[in-house]
Order: C-alpha cells, then sequence, then structure tokens
C-alpha cells in the first residue's frame, strides 16, 4: 500500500470513528426515550393500537421524508448542512418529552424526533459511503453501526436507572438533554475537521452508469417485506407492561441488551458483508424472524433471546442493508438512492406496524404469525438480489 492509499485509509477510518462518536451520544439520546416512549404513552393514555400507529407513523414519515432529504443533498450537495439540520431537530424533541402534558402531545414529539432523523439519514450515509469507498462499505457501515449501537445499549440502561432510583419518566426523558447537547457538539467538531468528506472517496469505477438499475428496486421490495414484518420496540415494551412478561423495570434493559446485540452483529456482519455480499442477508433474514414468538409468546427469559435475535435484526437494518445499497447506483445518485430506499422501507414499515398495531388486540398469534410470514416472505426476494448482483458483477465492463 502506498504513502498516499494509506493515508486516505486512515483518513477514512478516522471519518468513521468520528460520526461514530457523534452517533453513540444520538442513539444514547432518542434509544434511552424510545425503550420507555411505550409505556409512557400507555402511562399517558395511550391504547395498542394508538401506540402502534404512533409510532408507524413516525417511522413512515422518519423513512418517506428522506425523498426529500436525499433529492435536496444530491441537487445542492450540501451535505452537512441538511445533517445538521436534522440532528438539531432530532435531539431538541426528545427531552421536551419531559414536558408532555398528555398522550397527544407525546405522540407530535415522538414524530418530529423520527422526521429529524429522516432529514439527517441520508446525507450522513453518503458521507459515510464516501468513507466506505476506501475502507469498504460493509465495515464503514458497520463500524459506524457498532459505535452507534454503542449508545443505543447505555442509553436505556441509564433510563432503567433513573426509573429504578426515582420511577419518574419525565426526569429520564429530562436527563438525556445531556447526550443530545454533546452529540451537537461532536457534530459541530466533525464539520471543521472534515468539511468536505466527499473528497475521501477515490475516483472507482462506475458499473451502473445509466439511473438507479432495476435490481436496486427488487431489493427494494425485499426489504420492504422485511420491514413490514419487524415490529416496533415500543409496541413490544408495551407488550411487556401489559402482559407482566417482564416487570416495568426491566423493559429499558431489555432493550439495551438488544441494542448491544446489534452493535455487535454491525461490527461482525459488516466485515462479513464486503468478504461474502448480500447473500449474508438471506441468512440473517431467515435466523431473526424468530424474534416474533419469542417476544410475543414467551416468559422473560424467551423474551430475552428473542429481544436479541431483535437487535440482531436492528443491526442489519442500520449496517447492512444500506452498505448493499452504495454499490448498486452511481456516487452522485446515492441521496436521491438513499431516499427513495429509505421511503419505500418507511411505508412498509408503517402499513406493517399500523397492521400489527390493530391485530394485537384481536389476535398477538395472530401478530406473530404476520411477522414471520412477512420476514419469510422476503427470502426469495433476496435470493433474486444475489443472483443478480453476481451476475452483474461477473459481466464484462463495457
Amino acid at each position: 500500500m502506498s504513502a498516499i492509499a494509506a493515508r486516505r485509509r486512515n483518513t477514512a477510518i478516522a471519518f468513521v470513528v468520528l460520526i461514530g462518536v457523534m452517533s453513540f451520544f444520538a442513539d444514547f439520546t432518542y434509544e434511552g426515550s424510545r425503550a420507555i416512549v411505550g409505556p409512557y404513552l400507555a402511562l399517558l393514555g395511550a391504547g395498542a393500537a394508538a401506540v402502534g400507529i404512533v409510532t408507524g407513523f413516525g417511522e413512515l414519515l422518519g423513512y418517506g421524508l428522506r425523498v426529500v432529504s436525499g433529492r435536496l443533498s444530491d441537487r445542492t450537495h450540501r451535505y452537512w448542512p441538511v445533517t445538521i439540520f436534522g440532528y438539531v431537530i432530532q435531539m431538541a424533541s426528545v427531552p421536551l418529552l419531559a414536558l408532555a402534558g398528555s398522550w397527544e402531545i407525546a405522540a407530535v414529539l415522538v414524530i418530529v424526533e423520527r422526521i429529524g432523523k429522516a432529514t439527517r439519514n441520508p446525507p450522513r450515509d453518503v458521507m459515510l459511503s464516501h468513507a466506505g469507498t476506501e475502507i469498504g462499505y460493509g465495515w464503514a457501515f458497520g463500524l459506524h453501526e457498532a459505535l452507534d449501537q454503542s449508545g443505543a445499549l447505555l442509553g436505556p440502561l441509564a433510563v432503567a436507572a433513573v426509573l429504578a432510583l426515582r420511577g419518574d419518566y419525565r426526569v429520564a426523558f429530562a436527563l438525556l438533554a445531556i447526550p443530545a447537547l454533546l452529540t451537537l457538539a461532536i457534530m459541530v467538531a466533525a464539520r471543521l475537521r472534515y468539511p468536505q468528506p466527499e473528497r475521501m472517496a477515490h475516483d472507482v469505477p462506475d458499473v451502473n452508469a445509466a439511473g438507479l438499475p432495476r435490481t436496486y428496486f427488487v431489493y427494494l421490495a425485499g426489504a420492504a417485506l422485511v420491514a413490514a414484518g419487524f415490529i416496533d420496540f415500543p409496541l413490544v415494551a408495551f407488550h411487556f407492561a401489559q402482559a407482566s412478561t417482564v416487570p416495568a423495570a426491566y423493559i429499558p434493559a431489555y432493550y439495551a441488551v438488544a441494542m448491544g446485540a446489534g452493535g455487535a452483529a454491525s461490527l461482525l456482519f459488516g466485515r462479513l458483508f464486503d468478504r461474502f455480499g448480500i447473500s449474508l442477508l438471506v441468512v440473517l433474514t431467515a435466523v431473526t424472524a424468530l424474534f416474533a414468538p419469542l417476544v410475543l409468546l414467551g416468559d422473560a427469559t424467551l423474551a430475552l433471546l428473542g429481544m436479541i435475535l431483535w437487535g440482531i435484526g436492528i443491526g442489519v437494518h442500520e449496517s447492512i442493508i444500506p452498505a448493499a445499497v452504495a454499490p448498486m447506483v452511481r456516487r452522485d445518485r446515492r441521496a436521491s438512492a438513499y431516499g427513495l430506499f429509505t421511503a419505500g422501507y418507511g411505508t412498509a414499515w408503517f402499513v406493517g406496524s399500523a397492521a400489527i398495531g390493530l391485530l394485537y388486540a384481536v389476535s398477538i398469534p395472530g401478530v406473530v404469525a404476520l411477522s414471520v410470514a412477512l420476514e419469510l416472505l422476503a427470502l426469495p426476494v433476496l435470493v433474486v438480489v444475489t443472483r443478480r448482483v453476481r451476475r452483474e458483477s461477473a459481466a464484462p465492463a463495457r
């Protein structure tokens, strides 16, 4: 490796780590909040259907609005300003939950937090993909997600400690203002240190010369099925509380375990993705589909195992799934590709969450059956994508 190549690689790794530390505190903030928002909404008077619809609608906007954010980022190439705007909105909304006087106000803040995430994710992912051209897309997204999920592990644990000591949800939300401010401070430092992350990417052959390829849309269909069958944690937490499967004080700890599993999975599977490619998703989707019967039908021990599988699934959603998009599309279309991809992904998540929330009141075994069926339906689609990617990679360059 030449000195110039080594320097580019070191710069890329340093950028990914700094963005990962920023994401550590961001996830500490909003995953700490998400660990308790289900029971909090219930405490304020929301029912299971309301929790499912609110969190599902939040995910719809949290993914759907990425089309706007992605296109804006592609057209203006102002990745940092869009990213900063999104983080400010997201980090401000979480501590404000401490002031919510009704479940409707809390629901609005939950949705605003997702809008902030929708705004900042596409441009941030594009910046990470530039680093990925130097160190591997799977490793870039996997390393970032491992740091990200470390915050998602500690945030819920901190919230659990506050609830154990004080038993006050409002105090827990208010204390999350500290990591929120740290997130914004590190973001400013990253902006000053790396004002133009696109310069990290050396010139690489452009395999997809015209628009978004058909394989991309097939992949989107498979990912949408996975998203539709994935039960959001606020509803899982609602179930734990209503069914008394898990004591209320331990629910955030279960979430923390899931986030820890997700972080470890991101680091491991990100490396494996660079070696084995998208075929890895087929195996992981089949395994993580088992989380639903464990968390909704099992006792506390089986529910914990189910949460570990659920966390691995989240790690896959946040690292490997976006990593697979980057090499499918042209570099100058990546923000739009991420925006469109996550819009379809989020729409499927919302439809699935709303259906699951409504079905929960009728039949919990029915929820399990629906979740598992949707996850398994994604498998043949992902197999088709794997074959197409291999065929396109083997085709001679024109």
